[in-house]
């Protein structure tokens, strides 16, 4: 695998602040995270008891998102903005097992994820498995390192899970995207997951949880409506089954609970 670095991308490793990543891993039952990120993500679960079941659900939200456009659609480029520490059944793990020949590239910005990507990371002969080292606030940076792996001439799948909700600024959030979609051709396809305060799928229970993170943790976060989080589909087509949560994405005959974290799919036309 082969490493990009954009300068200024990293921040300094910090243990003594429970971090996203490290705290995303603890809930979905890694060990790659430290004291601090177990005693905020415990007050957190005790709090919003249903966020593990948000972890697990939005990581097998990606896998079959990754499935799904490497098989039925053809997809060979992925573009994982947020992609956190690395664990089974990875982007690239699944996109190449589909077809050897795909190329992903993996963008972060935290120095334990990049430790880990440099270790870890690592995909077939035929492919190209990258690791850029920046921030989702600068997407022309992301596209800049990204063009070294990635032929922004072909369709690139963009994969944009639990990323959004730390770009505090919902119109600036859309600028991202818009600039992110703008980079790729058509055909190429956006997907997105992000939590919700919306009623319906229990999102109201997480504000008071995400006060506590805001305060005790590092990156800030915030939940929106999901007529906010549509809006980030604005130009694109939405594939069926649409804007849903991300448990219930094409879960086949599966029934699995709702979660307060909405998922979809949508193609650049």
């Amino acid at each position: 695998m082969r490493q990009s670095h954009t300068p200024g991308g990293s921040a300094r490793l910090n243990t003594a602040v429970a971090h996203n990543a490290r705290v995303w891993n603890y809930w979905i039952g890694g060990s790659d995270n430290y004291g601090v990120d177990q005693r905020v993500g415990e007050h957190v679960a005790g709090m919003f008891p249903v966020i593990r079941e948000v972890a697990r659900a939005d990581r097998w939200f990606l896998g079959r998102v990754v499935r799904f456009l490497s098989e039925e659609h053809g997809v060979r480029q992925f573009l994982d903005i947020g992609t956190g520490l690395p664990t089974a059944e990875n982007t690239h793990e699944i996109a190449q097992r589909v077809a050897p020949d795909a190329r992903i590239v993996y963008v972060d910005n935290d120095p334990i994820v990049l430790a880990h990507a440099r270790a870890l990371l690592t995909g077939t002969r035929e492919g190209v498995t990258d690791y850029v080292d920046a921030d989702v606030h600068d997407p022309d940076a992301i596209l800049e390192s990204a063009a070294r792996t990635l032929d922004f001439t072909e369709p690139v799948a963009v994969l944009m899970l639990g990323i959004l909700n730390f770009v505090l600024d919902t119109e600036e959030a859309r600028r991202i995207v818009r600039r992110l979609m703008a980079a790729v051709p058509s055909g190429s396809f956006l997907a997105l997951t992000h939590p919700t305060t919306d009623a319906d799928l229990g999102g109201r229970g997480q504000i008071p949880a995400m006060w506590f993170w805001n305060e005790n943790a590092t990156p800030p976060i915030t939940a929106r409506p999901g007529v906010d989080i549509a809006s980030f589909f604005e130009g694109l087509d939405l594939l069926e089954p649409g804007l849903v949560s991300c448990s219930r994405w094409r879960a086949g005959s599966e029934s699995p609970a709702v979660v307060p974290q909405f998922g979809a799919v949508a193609v650049k036309p």
